[in-house]
C-alpha cells in the first residue's frame, strides 16, 4: 500500500460523525484489497469492525482509529486539499485511519499471535461515536480483552511519541445556552427583556465557577466560544446563544460545574424576565490510561528503541475514554511536526510519521 497516496486520498473527502459513506466505503475497498484469509469485515453504521483471527490466541487486542472529520474550511493550500466545502480532516483523523490500514496490511502478511480486533470509529468530534459502538453487536461477539489508539501532536516532532499513566485528556462537555426574551425598538428598551444584556451578564458571571467555585487544587475550564444576538443595530435582541465547552479533571467536578451553570441561569432568568435553556450536547468521558498496560508500552517502545517521552496531561477531549472506561488500555500521541495545531484550518502533519506509527501500532499488536 503506498501510505502517502492513501493518507492524501482519505484527506480529500472528509465528513461529519455519521454520514462518513464515502470513507467508510473506501475503507471497505482499501480492506477487501487484502488477503482475506484471517478477516471478518463487520459494518456498524458507518463504522467497520475487522477481526483478525490470530494463531494460537491467548486473548484479543483492539486497536481503535476514528474516521470523522470537522467542520472546518480548509487553509492548507494542499494540492489535495479537500473536496468538501466546510469540511476538513483538521484533526488528524487521516492519519489515523492510514496508519490503522497499514497495520491492519501488516497483520494480513504476518498473522499475529493473538486475535486483533480493528474498530474504525465514526463520530469522534460529534454526537460522539465510541459509547455506542461498545454496544454494536460485532463488539459484543469480538470484545478485546485490551485496546489501544493513538492521537497525532502537532506539537510534538515528527517520530516521537509522548505517553504517561492514568490520566491524559479531560472530562468534555459541550454547552449551548439559549436565552428567550421580548425584543423591540432601540427607542423603547422599557418594553422589551434584552437578551444581549442578559447573555453578557451571564458570560461574565460564569467566570466565577472556576475562580470561586471550584476546589483550585482540582482543574476545570469554562469557555465560551461563540456569542449570536439580535438582527441589526436599533432592535433590541429577543433572543440570544451562546456555545462553549467544559472540561474538567475530574468527573465529581463535571458535575459540580454544572450545577454552578444551572444555578445562574436560574438567576438570569428572575433577573432578567426570561427564560435560559442550557444543552450540554455530547459529553466526553475522561481518558484514563491503565497504569499496567502503558508500563508494558513503553517498555517495548524502550526495547525497540522508539523515541518516547513522559507526556502532561491535557485538557482536549476523545470519547475513546468511554471505551477505556469498560475495557483496560491506553492512548498514545505521535508526534507530527506541524506549525498549525489540532482543529485548525492550516493543520499540515508530516507525512514522515505515518510509517513510524504504523511501525509503533504493528509492534504493539504483535508483542503487547
Amino acid at each position: 500500500m503506498d501510505y502517502i497516496a492513501m493518507r492524501r486520498a482519505l484527506h480529500q473527502i472528509p465528513e461529519l460523525g455519521f454520514e462518513e459513506v464515502k470513507t467508510q466505503k473506501m475503507l471497505l475497498e482499501t480492506i477487501d484489497s487484502m488477503p482475506q484469509d484471517r478477516l471478518t469485515v463487520e459494518t456498524w453504521r458507518t463504522g467497520i469492525f475487522v477481526f483478525v483471527q490470530g494463531e494460537n490466541p491467548e486473548k484479543t487486542i483492539g486497536y481503535r482509529t476514528d474516521i470523522d472529520g470537522l467542520p472546518l474550511e480548509e487553509k492548507t493550500g494542499y494540492e489535495f486539499a479537500s473536496v468538501h466545502k466546510g469540511r476538513m480532516h483538521a484533526c488528524g483523523h487521516d492519519f489515523h485511519m492510514t496508519i490503522a490500514l497499514g497495520a491492519l496490511e501488516k497483520m494480513t502478511e504476518t498473522p499475529p499471535q493473538n486475535n486483533v480486533l480493528f474498530l474504525f470509529q465514526p463520530a469522534e468530534e460529534g454526537p460522539g461515536g465510541a459509547q455506542p459502538m461498545l454496544e454494536a453487536e460485532p463488539m459484543k461477539k469480538w470484545r478485546p480483552d485490551e485496546i489501544f489508539a493513538l492521537h497525532v501532536a502537532p506539537e510534538l516532532p515528527a517520530r516521537t511519541l509522548s505517553v504517561k499513566p492514568g490520566l491524559l485528556f479531560a472530562n468534555t462537555s459541550e454547552l449551548f445556552i439559549d436565552f428567550k426574551g421580548k425584543g423591540g425598538h432601540a427607542a423603547y428598551p422599557h418594553k422589551t427583556k434584552d437578551m444581549t444584556v442578559a447573555a453578557s451578564y451571564f458570560v461574565t458571571q460564569i467566570q466565577e465557577i472556576v475562580a470561586r467555585r471550584v476546589d483550585p487544587l482540582e482543574s476545570a475550564v469554562v469557555t465560551i466560544g461563540k456569542i449570536e444576538a439580535g438582527t441589526v443595530q436599533n432592535i433590541i435582541a429577543e433572543t440570544a446563544r451562546l456555545e462553549g465547552t467544559l472540561r474538567t479533571t475530574s468527573g465529581t467536578v463535571m458535575t459540580e460545574v454544572k450545577e454552578e451553570l444551572e444555578k445562574i441561569a436560574r438567576g438570569m432568568e428572575i433577573a432578567n424576565d426570561c427564560s435560559v435553556e442550557i444543552d450540554y450536547g455530547s459529553n466526553y468521558y475522561q481518558v484514563y490510561n491503565d497504569e499496567t498496560l502503558t508500563s508494558t508500552f513503553t517498555a517495548l517502545m524502550d526495547e525497540l528503541e522508539y523515541d518516547w517521552r513522559e507526556a502532561d496531561r491535557a485538557m482536549t477531549g476523545e470519547d475513546f475514554g468511554y471505551m477505556l472506561k469498560e475495557i483496560p488500555g491506553f492512548m498514545f500521541w505521535l508526534g507530527v511536526d506541524s506549525e498549525a495545531g489540532l482543529h485548525q484550518a492550516t493543520l499540515k502533519p508530516k507525512e514522515e510519521a505515518l510509517e513510524y506509527g504504523i511501525a509503533v501500532v504493528t509492534d504493539t499488536l504483535y508483542r503487547l
